[in-house]
Parts: structure tokens; C-alpha cells; sequence
């Protein structure tokens, strides 16, 4: 999990792990992101757009090479600043609707991309 607040990544850490999840992270940093998932088996990832005025796209860049299902979870209009290369992949908006959060993880654990 890429998520730079720390209360909703707290937050979205407890209710995955309740849910049956493993998390790693949540990491606040693109380069943080890279460390924590280099190397590590993923099933699927959540990725903040904006961090602290950071992009999280090298990170999806890095899921994407490795085929690793992944969704972005924005508090913005996405649309407007995801690339093109991104364009496929899902995103939730902020504040989550949880439902949804574990709904679209199930599929990451299903071996689906949400």
C-alpha cells in the first residue's frame, strides 16, 4: 500500500488486515514503495496518486512490468493527471467506501485484477 496520511493508511491497513489481507506498507514515499516491494511476491497493490506533491507512478510503472494488479485511489479528478499508459487501471475515489476497497482486493486474492 502506497498511501502518504498516515491516519487513512493506518486505517485502510487495519480494515485489509481484518479483512484477511497481508499489507506491506502502507509506504508514504515513491521511493519507499520501491524498497518495501522490491522483490517482495505481490498480489496486488493500492496506490495513492498524489504523495505529499510526489506521483505514485513509478511505483505503478514497476507493478505494471511485473504484471502485478494494482488500483489508485484518489481524492482528485484522476482523470485529468493519470497517463495514458495508466488509463486501464481502476481507481477508487477518497474518502473510500470500504465495501468497495475490500470488494476490489478480493479480486487481487482471486488472482483478477480489480
Amino acid at each position: 500500500m502506497v498511501e502518504d496520511q498516515y491516519l487513512i493508511a493506518m486505517d485502510l491497513a487495519e480494515r485489509l488486515a481484518r479483512a484477511g489481507c497481508s499489507v506491506i506498507g502502507p509506504a508514504p514515499t515513491v521511493r519507499q514503495a520501491l524498497q518495501e516491494i522490491a522483490g517482495a511476491p505481490l498480489d496486488g497493490a493500492l496506490l495513492d496518486i498524489n504523495l505529499s506533491g510526489e506521483q505514485s507512478f513509478p511505483v505503478a510503472e514497476l507493478l505494471t512490468a511485473r504484471g502485478v494488479p494494482f488500483f489508485f485511489l484518489s481524492g482528485y479528478d484522476s482523470t485529468a493527471i493519470v497517463p495514458d499508459e495508466f488509463a486501464h487501471a481502476p481507481r477508487l475515489p477518497k474518502p473510500v467506501d470500504f465495501d468497495a476497497l475490500i470488494k476490489a482486493v478480493a479480486g487481487f486474492r482471486r488472482g483478477h485484477a480489480p
